[in-house]
């Protein structure tokens, strides 16, 4: 358990108990794929796997971290943030983006020092990126009196990671890493950033498949379908491609370019997947639910490009077994995971036969994880000390 890894690492490391213990979740995407860059509709759910850290407060405006996950140190002051150029997206660039973001907000942050670790498997689409941007924004408010504002404090992570690690994402992974609840996904309208609890459908397990291949996002083509959405939401003279209809893109579709053409149906078309998911969600209606998962990672493969083999081949495995009402790619794409909806009562049996075939097709061997929907970024333990 991580709580007492982490209780362990600070005790050994500081001879005492820490005065904070916060964590934040990575989170699943059920549906709903590149469509928070185009200012529409995602149906995430965070999971029981997470960031924490335990830390004490220093006297100093510096901040001194320890991750046994990488086995280094970390060290920088509050009023001489600088840029690693070497490592943008090393782990500690994504703390000192928070420390940036947070003081860029007017936030006064104290210094503090600590240990960091998490079981969120990095590069697998299950953003951990945004679960220690989280887990790192909530240690920042707890120890400076700062009143924690989820939504907001979910943004200045994406401002971290768009401005200071350089990675163009949408507030999807922030969002429910901030927000998430037990039992429920969450319906995100990512324009307004309104959000609506839906239950996961009684009797059934959400399945995350690593297919133990891995993607850079600044270096993948990321940043590059973003910016045919951009193109193709002039075409269409709307603010983002959430705001064209069906209708309007059947009328207009044919004077876009091939490329252009099946990058924007993809996101109109998967928006209006995510909202009939949460429709079925709330009818507890899983085969209408697993349907649309297939739907979206056929448009995903064949329309937005961003899938791989390996993914397709995760997918068609999870879709012959028994129980599984639909699975799909989960994660900006190129590696990373699949996610499938199963029957709870088929989860083992599953688990081992996919793990056995994938292995097989592939010569990769995955890793499953069976998951609960947990909470959003807390408080663990505070201290009266602090």
């Amino acid at each position: 358990m991580l709580y007492d890894q982490i209780t362990d690492y600070f005790q050994q490391r500081y001879d005492e108990a820490p005065s904070l213990i916060v964590q934040a979740p990575g989170r699943v995407n059920l549906i709903g794929e590149h469509t928070d860059y185009n200012d529409g509709f995602v149906l995430p759910m965070a999971i029981d796997r997470a960031v924490w850290i335990a830390l004490r407060p220093r006297a100093d405006r510096r901040v001194q971290v320890y991750s046994p996950t990488f086995g280094e140190n970390l060290s920088f002051s509050l009023d001489h943030l600088r840029q690693n150029e070497e490592v943008k997206e090393g782990w500690g660039e994504y703390l000192k983006g928070v420390a940036w973001a947070m003081q860029e907000a007017g936030h006064e942050l104290r210094g503090w020092e600590g240990i960091v670790v998490g079981d969120v498997p990095i590069g697998a689409g299950l953003s951990s990126s945004a679960a220690l941007e989280l887990a790192t924004a909530r240690a920042f408010a707890a120890l400076s009196g700062i009143l924690w504002d989820a939504p907001q404090m979910a943004l200045l992570g994406q401002r971290a990671e768009n401005q200071w690690v350089g990675v163009n994402c949408g507030i999807m992974d922030q969002m429910i890493s901030a927000t998430g609840q037990p039992g429920h996904a969450l319906l995100i309208d990512c324009r307004s950033l309104e959000s609506e609890s839906v239950p996961l459908p009684s009797g059934n397990t959400v399945v995350v498949l690593d297919t133990a291949t891995r993607r850079g996002l600044v270096g993948s083509a990321y940043n590059e379908r973003r910016a045919q959405c951009e193109a193709a939401a002039h075409f269409f003279g709307v603010p983002a491609l959430r705001d064209v209809s069906l209708e309007q893109f059947a009328a207009q579709a044919e004077e876009l370019d091939e490329v252009t053409r099946r990058r924007a149906r993809h996101i109109i078309t998967e928006n209006e997947r995510t909202l009939h998911a949460a429709e079925a969600m709330r009818r507890q209606d899983a085969e209408m639910l697993g349907h649309l998962m297939d739907e979206s990672h056929r448009s995903l493969r064949d329309d937005f490009e961003v899938s791989s083999p390996e993914l397709n081949t995760m997918v068609d495995l999870a879709r012959q077994h028994e129980g599984c009402y639909g699975a799909r790619m989960t994660g900006a794409g190129f590696g990373g995971c699949a996610v499938a909806l199963l029957r709870a009562e088929n989860a083992p049996t599953f688990a081992s036969r996919v793990i056995r075939q994938y292995e097989e097709a592939t010569g990769l061997m995955p890793t499953v994880y069976l998951c609960q929907a947990a909470e959003g970024a807390s408080i663990i333990v505070q201290s009266d000390k602090m």
